[in-house]
């Protein structure tokens, strides 16, 4: 787990970033890779729940991507808005994380910390799709982390990383172009507006600018 991997070749990792963007900017494979990002949202909202002191009751993903995590406690105040703020936000902020740990040489600690997130997240599953999700996506993990020599690992580390830091954003734009046509009357952004009166174009925003900024910080890690 803390073995140390040697930088790939640059040429190695902006290969691994085109792969990535393959996934997230074609639609037949963003169908089904997306759901990793709404793994990554409904996690991030589990564990600000956590630490704003809520009581965690579970999250549920469904087959057409989305996701609803359920927590106990007060339904105002700083811990509800983090709550709340935390979804959109959370991939981005999981990637740059990683890329940290890619640009340190630690892929194969990595990987064995995406694991343990997702161990933590499958007992505060509630519903079967969910549970085939997380574990599908736990498999494929952690087939390249046993069985992928170090170079191995560490590419597949740089995708899953580079897949994080782009999808991100795109989940912001869907959002808002959910929210245009009247699709999304209950999204993250909208109930933060209710809490804070601060309109929800404004979160959306603000989604975007950290997402985006975590896109740009996490490549120039990446890459020199």
């Amino acid at each position: 787990m803390t073995t140390s991997v040697p930088d790939l070749p640059l040429e190695i990792m902006l290969g691994t970033g085109v792969v990535a963007a393959v996934l997230v900017l074609s639609p037949t494979l963003w169908r089904p890779t997306r759901h990793v990002v709404t793994i990554a949202h409904e996690g991030a909202h589990g564990l600000v729940a956590l630490a704003a002191g809520r009581r965690l009751s579970g999250i549920r993903l469904h087959s057409d991507t989305s996701g609803l995590t359920v927590s106990a406690g007060r339904p105002t105040g700083p811990g509800m808005v983090l709550t709340c703020a935390s979804g959109y936000v959370g991939p981005g902020l999981f990637g740059l994380g990683a890329a940290a740990l890619l640009a340190a040489g630690h892929a194969v600690g990595l990987l064995w910390a995406l694991l343990l997130l997702l161990a933590l997240l499958l007992v505060q599953i509630r519903n079967w799709y969910g549970l085939w999700s997380v574990l599908a996506t736990g498999a494929v993990v952690f087939a390249a982390t046993w069985w992928l020599p170090p170079e191995g690992q560490a590419g597949f580390a740089a995708v899953a990383t580079w897949f994080l830091l782009l999808a991100a954003p795109k989940t912001v734009l869907e959002l808002q172009a959910a929210r245009r046509r009247r699709r999304a009357p209950d999204s993250d952004a909208d109930q933060l507006a209710r809490l804070t009166r601060v309109p929800a174009v404004v979160w959306v925003g603000a989604f975007l600018l950290v997402d985006v900024g975590a896109l740009l910080l996490g490549a120039s890690w990446l890459l020199t």
